[in-house]
């Protein structure tokens, strides 16, 4: 145990924050060319996973809530990338799939994944590692929330 526990170098909240925001920020300059924003990718990452999904299966996937969720969406569709349409079989449910130039657009993010391990220098095994223990730290959040 730290002797100070309020220390700002021992705080996780802090590292976590801090961390996140830097390497975000190295998503820009490779996002900005595809006219998406960082939470857009995370949509369409979901998104080329399976298309079409729910707003609400998207939100779940990437812990959005939907009044967050709902904008992204929205310029996604502005944008050409994605359709919103109710469901035949439940007009409660919106769905959201791919247009052909949203379909189009995972070739050019192809690029992402190796740009971004090369702008951070860490060799893929430890930041497959890092994104294992997020992945637990999530999980652990989550149940205790």
């Amino acid at each position: 145990m730290p002797d100070d526990l309020l220390a700002l170098e021992s705080q996780v909240c802090f590292a976590l924050a801090a961390a996140s925001r830097s390497v975000i920020g190295l998503y820009r300059p490779v996002l900005e060319p595809m006219g998406l924003t960082h939470p857009q990718y995370l949509v369409m990452l979901a998104l080329w996973q399976r298309s079409p999904r729910t707003v609400t299966d998207i939100g779940r996937t990437l812990a959005l809530e939907p009044a967050t969720l709902s904008p992204l969406l929205k310029r996604l569709e502005t944008t050409g990338y994605v359709t919103r349409g109710r469901r035949v079989e439940d007009e409660r449910s919106l769905d959201v799939e791919l247009t052909p130039a949203g379909r189009a657009l995972r070739a050019q993010a192809q690029k992402v994944p190796p740009y971004i391990i090369d702008k951070l220098g860490v060799p893929l095994a430890d930041l497959e590692s890092l994104r294992d223990d997020l992945t637990r730290l999530l999980a652990a959040a989550r149940t205790s929330a």
